[in-house]
């Protein structure tokens, strides 16, 4: 049976999980329609895309069939998991200690514990072997707060760096690299530092050949299927060496190096590497400046010169889209959708759903201009400000005619009904207003002013990607917001085999300002930060997940109460939600929408053939001129 779990969840649970992600009740409602497949009759480890493994399901779990099978082979496996031999062990694993050291206190002054050798080692013989934790610069650093502070987005303040933290100080790194490394094996870091000429051990990478190099290379380099055994064969030696270091980052914990013997080495001695020049003067400037406060002395140990490879040097570790990095110089062609790629490895964020799509040339503009014709953007300068009349509470919903707003709509334009709809600015602490159109004259003549401006060939460029026969713009809205402190981060669209997108473009923003969306890499682990630019569009497909960022351009809860001649700045953007509707996702769209959001378009997901096409592969609809079996036959494009 399909677990109910997510239907009962409280409410505080629900507001820590991404809302729109393929819940248990979603997967029912495909079964229902003959949509989905329940992931339980699947063979083997088989799971779509869209289902994820429960959290009890280990591969050697009893009754797995292949592990069954493979207790019948090996006497060494017991109830149900995959147990070696310490033969096994000694052949294949690695000690990371030699076996030859203990911690005690250290010989000097200035230090507390330290690692002694409890019997004779060897010049060159491994000393100590350990797993590397790959972090940050900035994961160290501490930042002036405020706990207390009323808004989230004020709760750290990153600009004032007040400390580092103390694990700073067991971190090897390289003053030109954004990425340190910190040892975790036992006794790695009570290795005390020693001058060039009392140093008796040094760091270095495994050697190719070595247990140690072969266990890190598997471990790696592993996909998620892969089997540490006595068959495996390193291909790849070191691999970490040649990643830029935001992808060593990501696989943190599955490199290391080695403390290797510098000469012979006596018993009880103690352990001591060269913590570097710059650490050296550092110390004994703090010394100088500091003489009663020496627990408060922060430095990396210096790496030996040449131990980082060139790539991770005077690099960034921050993450960039490279499609929207040099625009200015290489510009998207119009129509173009290009998946959404890393700047430092050239991996797309999301192969299903993260693209940027090239606009016409000042498509951004003339969308713009019919916007503030038909009085939508004054509407919002009023709703954002909280104006007589345009103050609403949270999630209130109510319609407006903006044309009736300003003098320069056309007689048309006043017809036209808009719904506006203040989304959980409680539960969010923003003020986002979305603003779309609700008669079925609004509707049309945002399609058509799309169309005029351009949009047409966007929806060509996905169309063409994604080898779809048609689409159907089903809806669109503007968004517009001046504060916003936590939202949610979110998907749209979700579950329609791959065929819908949530196009989002912007009309006007504040500039000088951070990032305005966030959108979630495929791997849900990583999340980048974006600019809203002039003709370009972000589309978020089937589990797509953004945000809005923090921000706080205006607040009105905030404010004086004093007008002030300065206008208020806005950021407003408009996203349409674009589908090939067929009878694979309809069942789906209606799910999604149906009931979930004010605007009367659901009715569109009732009945196929769609009574609205605005994009064929033949060309022959537009947004202006659709197809469908909604339009007279006589209908002329």
């Amino acid at each position: 049976d399909i677990s109910r779990d997510w239907d009962f969840m409280e409410e505080h649970q629900v507001k820590q999980c991404p809302t729109e992600l393929a819940t248990e009740k979603a997967k029912r409602e495909r079964l229902k329609v003959g949509m989905g497949v329940d992931s339980s009759i699947l063979p083997g480890d088989e799971r779509p895309y869209t289902e994820y493994r429960p959290n009890d399901h280990h591969p050697a779990d009893k009754g797995d069939e292949k592990n069954e099978q493979d207790n019948d082979e090996d006497d060494d496996k017991s109830d149900g998991w995959n147990v070696k031999s310490l033969e096994w062990l000694y052949d294949n694993g690695v000690c990371l200690s030699s076996g030859k050291l203990l911690t005690w206190t250290s010989n000097s002054e200035y230090a507390g514990r330290a690692v002694f050798s409890t019997a004779g080692i060897d010049k060159g013989e491994v000393v100590l072997t350990t797993p590397l934790i790959a972090l940050r610069r900035d994961d160290f650093r501490i930042y002036k707060s405020d706990p207390d502070a009323e808004h989230e987005r004020d709760t750290v303040d990153k600009s004032t760096v007040i400390g580092e933290e103390l694990l700073f100080n067991y971190a090897y790194g390289h003053p030109d690299s954004p990425m340190l490394l910190v040892p975790n094996a036992p006794m790695a870091n009570f290795i005390n530092h020693g001058s060039e000429e009392d140093a008796n051990v040094q760091i270095r990478w495994p050697s190719a050949g070595s247990k140690t190099a072969r266990l890190f290379d598997w471990a790696y380099n592993r996909q998620k299927e892969d089997i540490y055994d006595d068959k495996f064969e390193s291909t790849n030696h070191n691999a970490w060496l040649k990643d830029h270091p935001i992808d060593v980052m990501e696989k943190s914990g599955k490199l290391a190096f080695e403390y290797v013997a510098l000469r012979d080495i006596e018993e009880d001695e103690e352990i001591l590497i060269d913590y570097g020049d710059l650490w050296d003067d550092a110390w004994y400037e703090f010394q100088e400046t500091h003489p009663n406060a020496r627990s408060d002395f922060r430095h990396a140990i210096i790496v030996p010169d040449g131990f980082y490879p060139d790539n991770w040097l005077n690099v960034t570790d921050k993450y960039e889209i490279a499609e929207i990095q040099d625009l200015e110089n290489n510009p998207l062609e119009p129509g173009v959708a290009l998946p959404m790629t890393w700047a430092h490895n050239g991996k797309a964020l999301s192969p299903k759903y993260g693209y940027i799509v090239g606009l016409e040339r000042g498509f951004s503009d003339r969308f713009l201009a019919y916007s503030e014709e038909t009085g939508v953007i004054e509407l919002y300068r009023k709703l954002l400000t909280e104006q007589e009349g345009f103050r609403l509470k949270s999630d209130e919903f109510t319609t407006y005619k903006p044309g009736a707003l300003t003098n320069t709509s056309k007689t048309s334009d006043v017809e036209l009904d808009f719904f506006v709809q203040k989304y959980k600015a409680d539960n969010y602490r923003m003020n986002m207003h979305f603003v779309g159109p609700w008669n079925e004259a609004a509707r049309k003549s945002i399609n058509e002013a799309l169309g005029d401006a351009g949009f047409d060939l966007a929806m060509k460029g996905i169309g063409e990607r994604f080898g779809y026969d048609n689409i159907t713009c089903f809806h669109g809205s503007y968004m517009g917001v001046t504060h916003s402190d936590k939202a949610l981060m979110h998907s749209d669209i979700y579950a329609t085999n791959d065929k819908s997108w949530n196009i989002v473009f912007p009309l006007i923003t504040v500039e000088g300002t951070e990032p305005e969306l966030n959108i979630m890499a495929e791997d849900m682990n990583t999340v980048v930060g974006v600019h809203y630019l002039k003709d370009i569009a972000y589309a978020m497909g089937d589990f797509g997940f953004h945000q809005t960022r923090p921000s706080n351009y205006f607040d009105p809860s905030q404010s004086d109460g004093e007008e002030s001649s300065a206008p208020i700045p806005i950021r407003v953007v408009f996203g349409a939600y674009c589908s090939q509707i067929d009878e694979t996702n309809i069942a789906m769209l209606r799910h999604i929408y149906d009931g979930d959001d004010p605007a009367p378009f659901a009715d569109q997901f009732t009945e196929l053939p769609m009574r609205e096409i605005h994009w064929t592969k033949t060309g022959s609809a537009t947004l202006r001129y659709p197809e469908g079996s909604g339009l007279p036959e006589t209908c002329e494009n």
